[in-house]
């Protein structure tokens, strides 16, 4: 499988292709291999990598995955034959260069710029995981906010706060289309990867 455009991968790998909406922006220099379904309005910015070789990976209506972001998943083992898909809800805000591995972003989660989700970690609906922190195996509970390294609980997020980050979803869903307009882009991809 190729797409129509050189600038990017999107390739099947033991039978299963990714799924892409035809309303999401793709941008140049992403690879997206395998498993993976990619919802409407989603953007995928410039050089990310989602790899869905050994599981599956979900990414949820209007979500964006920022520049150089790496998301993969984690294969069945046999303490853990189902293994960890990585499933990303709706409205998930995911910062540069983050890494997410083989983890649950509920709704309206918020990944920081370089943060790193580890395997079996669940972060909840409106959740937030800090810039730079990294969260092993952990729950963040709905409307809360942790950091470090390992993460720990702060604080739980004021409206104001929440009100930001659901600004930040809109704001991401009109740039991935502006940025499709700037490229000359068609949203979607062509040759019959992108659905409805």
């Amino acid at each position: 499988m190729t797409t129509a455009r050189p600038d990017i991968t999107i390739a099947a790998i033991h039978g299963k292709a990714p799924r892409i909406h035809s309303s999401a922006f793709i941008a140049p220099g992403c690879r997206i291999i395998g498993d993976v379904e990619i919802g409407p309005d989603v953007s995928i910015w410039y050089n990310c990598v989602i790899r869905a070789d050994v599981n599956r990976v979900v990414i949820g209506a209007r979500s964006n995955v920022q520049d150089g972001t790496v998301i993969h998943c984690d294969s069945p083992k046999p303490h853990r034959p189902e293994g960890y898909a990585t499933l990303i809800g709706e409205d998930v805000l995911i910062g540069h260069m983050a890494m997410i591995h083989g983890c649950t972003l509920e709704d309206g989660a918020f990944v920081g710029l370089g943060a790193i989700v580890m395997d079996g970690s669940h972060i909840e609906a409106e959740g937030m995981l800090a810039a730079g922190a990294q969260l092993t195996g952990k729950r963040i509970g709905a409307r809360q906010l942790w950091i470090g390294r390992p993460a720990k609980y702060l604080r739980d997020l004021d409206e104001a706060a929440l009100a930001g980050n659901r600004a930040g979803v809109a704001s991401y869903v009109e740039n991935g289309r502006a940025h499709a307009q700037a490229l000359g882009l068609a949203l979607g991809l062509a040759a019959g990867l992108a659905h409805d």
